[in-house]
């Protein structure tokens, strides 16, 4: 099965947030082929002390990188324009991480689930 894990995941294991270090140990220990994507990894290194990015880093030298595709950029445009009108409109972060689940058609991992679900993105949440 394909993964993407979302930022939430990459700063609650730098953070030993309960949940976290256990789903990905899991993950990786059952073979899945776990993606990180352009957005995530900016965000995910934005922020946080050096030790925390140089755990972020070790996570995401172990993931497959993607960036986001052509056919993905079309779709969050298409997303955000929808979500534009409902509460809760999307962000261009949130849109693109969701196009790259899509076009790899991968389940993303995250804490904050709601505006992914909308999108109808298959999400794997932790706690």
């Amino acid at each position: 099965m394909n993964y993407l894990l979302d930022t939430t995941v990459l700063l609650d294991f730098a953070h030993d947030r309960p949940g976290a270090l256990e789903l990905v140990d899991r993950l990786f220990a059952d073979g899945e082929t776990l993606y990180t994507c352009d957005v995530v990894t900016c965000e995910a290194l934005s922020g946080g002390d050096a030790m925390e990015r140089r755990v972020i880093r070790g996570v995401l030298d172990a993931l497959e990188y993607v960036a986001v595709a052509p056919t993905g950029a079309r779709w969050a445009a298409d997303a955000r324009r929808t979500g534009r009108s409902a509460p809760g409109a999307r962000s261009l972060a949130d849109a693109l991480i969701a196009a790259t689940a899509w076009n790899l058609a991968a389940t993303l991992v995250t804490r904050n689930p709601r505006d992914f679900e909308r999108l109808g993105i298959p999400v794997l949440r932790y706690a």
